[in-house]
Parts: C-alpha cells; sequence; structure tokens
C-alpha cells in the first residue's frame, strides 16, 4: 500500500472495522438470495503528510452505480443549507447572467437548482444516473461522468472556465486526489474560486465518529494535509470556516495562487488547533480503536437487554454509517425489525450485510415502536422534530455517536 497522495509506504493502523459490504448497496429482495461481497475496511494514516486513507479494494464505479441510493434532497436541513451557501456566494463574489458555476458530485441537483432560480449558469458534474436524471428534472445542466483530467480532457471548454467551483462531501469521496486536484486548477479562472466542504477528522476522532469510515470514503481529511495538496497543484487556500454538517466539517475557499486574495487569520487559527489535538503526533491515531471497541461492546450489551426484555426495536434513517455501524457491531434482522427511510430509491430494499428491510415512515404508525435508534445522529434534530409532530405515542430515542445515549422522545430537545 502507498499513500495515495504522496506514496510513502510509512502508516500508521488507525481503524480496522472488521469485513463489510458496500454501504450505499441496498439489496433487492431477489438479491437476498445471492451471496453478498464482504470487504475489509481498514484505515491507515500517513506518517509523511498524514492524510487518513482506506486500503483501495473497489473501483469507484462500484459505489457510485447507476443506480445509486443515496439522495441528498432527502435531508430538508442539507437542502436548506445548500441554499443558504448559494445565497452567500452570490452576494459576496458578485454573480450574475454571466458567470459560470460548476458542481461537482451535484447529485440530484439539490445544491445547483438554487443558480437555476437565480438566472446562473451552470453545469453539474455527476457520474450516477440515477441522481443525475432527478437533477435534470428540477432544470440543471449535468455532464453524467466523474470529474477529473479525463473528463476535462474530452470537454475542453471547461478548462479555465468557472468563475465558481463547488464540491460538497466530495474531495474525501476521491480514489485519485492528485488528478482531482489539479483537475481544479485546469477549470478555474484566474480569478475564480474553489469552495470545498469535507467531514474535518479532527471531530472524526474527537467524537468517536467510526461509522463514517466506509469504502466509498477514500480519505478522511485536515486543512493541514489539504492545504499541503493544493500547495503542490498550484492552489491557495485563503478562507476557512468551521462548519456543522456531517458531524463537524471545515469549509474551504481557494484560487490559484496567481489570484489576488490574501489569507485571513482563520486559516492559521485553524492549523494551530489541528497542531495542539495532535494531528500530526501518532500517538492520536493510535488511541483511536479503543474507544471505537468501547461503543461496540455498550451498544451490544443494550440491545441484548432491550431483547430480553422483548422491547420492539426500530431504525431510523439507511444511512451509509448506520450500514458502518451495524456491521461491525454484528447487527441484523433479527435485532431490529425495521429501518425507516424517506428515501424511496431505498424504500422495499435491505441494508447490506444486516438485511434490516427499509420501509417509508408511516409503518411506524402501525407499527409501536419501544426504541428508535436514530443511524445518521448528524441530523437528530430534524429526525426528532419530525417523530414528535407525527407520532402519537413516546418511544425511546438512541443515538450511539460520540457514545451510547438513550432517551425518552418527549424529552428531547428540537
Amino acid at each position: 500500500m502507498k499513500c495515495r497522495y504522496c506514496n510513502s509506504k510509512d502508516f500508521i493502523n488507525l481503524v480496522n472495522l472488521g469485513h463489510s459490504p458496500v454501504s450505499n448497496d441496498f439489496l433487492s429482495t431477489k438479491r437476498l438470495r445471492s451471496p453478498e461481497i464482504y470487504y475489509p475496511l481498514e484505515v491507515y494514516t500517513c506518517k509523511n503528510c498524514w492524510l487518513t486513507q482506506t486500503i483501495d479494494y473497489l473501483n469507484r464505479e462500484n459505489h457510485f452505480s447507476d443506480d445509486y441510493a443515496y439522495f441528498s434532497s432527502t435531508s430538508s436541513t442539507f437542502v436548506e443549507h445548500a441554499k443558504l451557501l448559494c445565497e452567500r456566494i452570490v452576494l459576496e463574489f458578485n454573480l450574475d447572467s454571466s458567470s459560470f458555476v460548476c458542481e461537482i458530485a451535484s447529485n440530484d441537483g439539490y445544491l445547483l437548482k438554487n443558480f437555476v432560480r437565480m438566472n446562473i449558469p451552470h453545469i453539474g458534474i455527476e457520474p450516477t444516473s440515477s441522481t443525475a436524471a432527478a437533477a435534470r428534472e428540477s432544470g440543471v445542466d449535468v455532464i453524467e461522468n466523474f470529474f477529473g483530467s479525463e473528463l476535462i480532457n474530452s470537454h475542453q471548454y471547461l478548462k479555465n472556465s468557472f468563475d465558481i467551483i463547488i464540491g460538497n462531501n466530495v474531495y474525501a469521496h476521491v480514489p485519485d486526489i492528485n488528478d482531482f486536484t489539479a483537475s481544479i486548477f485546469e477549470c478555474l479562472k484566474d480569478n475564480g474560486i474553489v469552495i470545498l466542504e469535507f467531514p474535518h477528522i479532527k471531530n472524526l476522532l474527537l467524537e468517536n465518529q467510526f461509522d463514517t469510515i466506509y469504502h466509498e470514503h477514500y480519505s478522511y481529511l485536515s486543512l493541514t494535509t489539504v492545504q499541503e495538496i493544493f500547495h503542490k497543484y498550484g492552489l491557495f487556500i485563503f478562507d476557512v470556516e468551521e462548519i456543522n454538517t456531517h458531524g463537524g466539517s471545515l469549509r474551504i475557499f481557494g484560487s490559484k495562487k496567481s489570484a489576488t486574495y490574501k489569507q485571513k487569520n482563520s486559516v492559521e487559527n485553524i492549523l494551530i488547533q489541528e497542531n495542539l489535538f495532535g494531528l500530526t503526533n501518532e500517538k492520536t491515531y493510535l488511541d483511536f480503536q479503543p474507544k471505537v471497541e468501547r461503543i461496540r461492546k455498550d451498544f451490544n450489551r443494550y440491545i441484548n437487554e432491550f431483547s430480553n426484555e422483548n422491547k420492539n426495536i426500530v431504525g431510523y434513517g439507511a444511512a451509509a454509517k448506520g450500514n458502518t455501524f451495524l456491521n461491525y457491531c454484528g447487527i441484523n434482522h433479527n435485532d431490529i425489525k425495521f429501518i425507516v427511510d424517506g428515501a424511496v430509491s431505498k424504500q422495499g430494499k435491505y441494508a447490506p450485510g444486516s438485511h434490516i428491510p427499509v420501509v417509508p415512515f408511516n409503518k411506524l404508525y402501525s407499527f409501536k415502536a419501544d426504541i428508535i435508534i436514530i443511524f445518521p445522529w448528524n441530523i437528530k434534530k430534524e429526525i426528532c422534530k419530525h417523530l414528535k409532530d407525527n407520532l402519537e405515542y413516546d418511544p425511546l430515542i438512541m443515538t450511539c455517536i460520540p457514545d451510547i445515549r438513550v432517551e425518552q422522545l418527549s424529552s428531547v430537545i428540537c
């Protein structure tokens, strides 16, 4: 194994989560009768550049297939997050009908539809047919492909074209981070801006967010490492913000080094925070595995207790992070009756590995659950408000990150 950025072979073993199927590969009833392929889920940190990364066992096409099940618009919180970002950058960077905006991994158009509404030229780059089709229905222009040098060489008009390039939660999904970053440079105008959001590895380590580890997440990122990668490919980070999405993320603003932007104090402040936390200290990474094992032990103890008391246990949110968690803990359809989810693309299917049925929300009306486990803990408030508004009973709510917490729905502050 070589580091996907610097080619070093000197690694720290961060965590071993055993073997797991592809996290977003939900199964049809027919596929339940076929063998399911499990892959090692191990993560290492490079001691040279401090990029944390999975071992590669799958090509990106295995993760982002034509029937990809994740639709960004399922979360109203994330849709609003995208809307606010678009409105802000239009004002801050004076975008108008002469501007050109690109979103990499544009999914179902959850973000670019805001530029459609504001009559700002745009293009989405999205490899999955299912989400690209949904985006086109919203009036979004889409190139159905992966972003990188191969794409821009076949679409020469993309070079030096964009005033703004946005990439929300895509940088971690890139197997070739060097080609991807170099391609951003190629596509930006001389004074163009790239805005990337990605989960911050500091939060992953601090809050025990091991469930955010799955095969389609190739990298786990810090500002320290991203700044080095940007520098290598002629890019410059001039601002960074800490945001709440996905359990704590960074939003970076970058440009070509030759552009006119001046670096803000925010960049140095985050770099200092990362250093004080220990993101360039081997011990920080070595301490993670025992914390993960403790959560698994505590969770299984709770499940056994609930089962012995004949409690009805269900899940809320068939998120990829939930599938990592369930498979690591060895939980299946015998332990959890079903998982409710708003994505039609997942309903009527079964969670990979655990084979727990995924059903619409209204199943909770006819099935009075004693315990509801919220797997997408990052949108717990949104989910609990939805539960309070729609359920006439008061179940226990369980979340598992950063540690196990069980509370009555009526006591949860939304």
